[in-house]
């Protein structure tokens, strides 16, 4: 299965979390208070993330894609970051950032 991923920096992830829960109908996945948001939907991954001096820009593109064998990244001819992973290779790069929330203790 595919998923488009969108990932954006964001000056307010809880304003981000209201406006994008709103537009996709539903909650997110995982919430990092303050820092960051998972949405799933059948077609997309969206993940915002707390990067105020970048806010409004799109961080990168890609695919979750459970037959991914690992992370893979591309450059797009205009320089956008696109990416490849499994559902498990996102697991592990938040619980790289956020550990006591992956693990369950946040």
């Amino acid at each position: 299965m595919k998923r488009f991923h969108v990932a954006l920096a964001v000056a307010d992830v809880e304003a981000s979390i209201q406006d994008y829960t709103r537009r996709l109908g539903v909650e997110p996945e995982l919430v990092v208070p303050g820092r960051y948001a998972l949405w799933r939907t059948a077609e997309v991954n969206l993940s915002v993330r707390h990067l105020p001096e970048e806010a409004g820009t799109v961080r990168e593109l890609g695919w979750e894609d459970t037959s991914a064998p690992t992370l893979s990244i591309d450059y797009d001819i205009n320089g956008l970051v696109w990416e490849r992973f499994s559902p498990a290779d996102q697991r592990r790069e938040i619980a790289a950032l956020w550990p006591p929330v992956a693990n369950g203790t946040g």
